[in-house]
């Protein structure tokens, strides 16, 4: 779909499609931070969900899905 949308704008504006191809790399790296950041805040507060719902799965309580 990405590849369609890039030829679509291909045909309508080149320049502005090989500009976007040539800074796509770099706003990827430049965005690769911010997930690690997010996968961090993530895997905490599993671990906090974790730890909260430990007393109750010792005492057999199952979370339905």
């Amino acid at each position: 779909m990405k590849f369609l949308l890039w030829l679509l704008l291909l045909v309508l504006c080149w320049p502005l499609a090989l500009l976007a191809l040539i800074l796509w790399p770099l706003v990827w790296l430049l965005s690769l931070p911010f997930r690690l950041i997010g996968i961090s805040v993530e895997a905490v507060f599993a671990l906090l969900k974790t730890l909260l719902f430990l007393p109750a799965r010792l005492l057999g309580y199952r979370e339905r899905p």
